[in-house]
């Protein structure tokens, strides 16, 4: 221990991690850090070993909610390591333990299994976007969801964190803001920059920094929509429900067929993945450009992109659109009929 140092204990210090973490970090360890402070709120940073740390673990474990995509619990014992580390290592940064005394980084995690997630087929890409442009509540709004994250494959919590600033019609480009507070521009089709700019024209509040994506009556949309949105599809759609299928999977899609179908590297400046380290030196110098993501969105659309023209490599990759995009299945804005099928 620091000498002339009073070493908090971790009901004082939890609150003060917490405000300093972004808000993504605090959403994910708030469960497992007020099971912390459940268990030991009073005591001391410097007092629990490895051992009592992995304990702990294995009690939440065993502990852990069980559901259909129930995995033993083991996500739940990472998350809890994962939040023990987090506030050791402001500990260390704040002088109060020494990094040599941090006990949580001498407690190995639970090997992570296999993702059991999957790009889908395009007859299954097709089916879900019929039944969400023909059901539910807002089909319109359905319809735009899924078009945003098929041609950005961006996440949730990237898609809900849109504003209007942040879409660049001109270049049909929108700034996505993702993990680790990062942000990225991020080529889309002309078609959905029109109807994202629509969206927000008919459903704002006015302000710039507002949310873009939002429900008829001008509330913000949350995470709720998309669990309703894929309960709803899976009613109609068994398979989505027995798979247990979530928007995670149309970034599997879009990300595998650019890879497929343009290359590797296109497709990790896709998916907003940082340079690559370890031994794969080579992925450093295989940089793809915003221009070769602009083509391999106009390749996955079928649509011009206008930065796709500027990049000389373009030429190069030939491809063919997703039938999704071809196949007659439009993109519906906003609309005054009533849904085909109830919610």
């Amino acid at each position: 221990m620091p000498a002339g140092r009073t070493i908090p204990v971790f009901d004082e210090y939890i609150p003060q991690v917490a405000a300093a973490v972004s808000a993504g970090t605090r959403r994910a360890y708030a469960t497992y850090w007020r099971r912390i402070r459940q268990k030991w709120g009073q005591r001391r940073l410097d007092e629990p070993t490895p051992l009592e740390i992995k304990q702990f673990a294995e009690e939440v474990r065993e502990g852990a909610v069980v559901r259909r995509n129930n995995r033993g619990g083991a996500s739940a014992a990472e998350h809890l390591i994962a939040a023990f580390r987090c506030i050791y290592q402001y500990a260390v940064g704040d002088r109060l333990i020494d990094a040599g005394d941090n006990p949580a980084t001498r407690v190995d995690k639970p090997h992570r299994q296999p993702s059991l997630r999957h790009a889908l087929p395009e007859h299954a890409l097709c089916a879900i976007v019929t039944v969400a442009g023909e059901t539910g509540n807002d089909p319109e709004l359905d319809l735009l969801i899924l078009r945003l994250h098929i041609e950005t494959a961006c996440r949730r919590g990237a898609a809900l964190a849109i504003n209007r600033k942040d879409l660049d019609p001109d270049h049909c480009l929108v700034l996505l803001h993702e993990k680790g507070q990062t942000k990225r521009w991020q080529p889309i089709s002309p078609t959905l920059a029109a109807a994202l700019i629509a969206h927000n024209d008919e459903r704002s509040d006015g302000s710039p920094d507002g949310q873009l994506l939002r429900y008829r009556g001008g509330r913000p949309v949350g995470r709720r929509r998309y669990d309703y949105l894929w309960q709803r599809i899976g009613k109609y759609l068994p398979w989505v429900a027995v798979q247990q299928i979530t928007i995670h999977w149309i970034r599997h899609t879009t990300l595998t067929w650019v890879d497929r179908n343009i290359s590797g590297a296109v497709a990790h400046a896709y998916a907003g993945h940082r340079d690559a380290s370890g031994d794969d030196t080579t992925a450093t110098y295989l940089k793809a450009t915003l221009q070769e993501v602009a083509y391999a969105l106009q390749s996955l659309t079928g649509e011009p992109h206008p930065l796709a023209a500027a990049d000389p490599m373009a030429a190069m990759f030939t491809a063919r659109p997703l039938a999704w995009f071809t196949g007659g299945i439009q993109l519906q804005v906003e609309t005054d009929a009533e849904p085909t099928h109830g919610r």
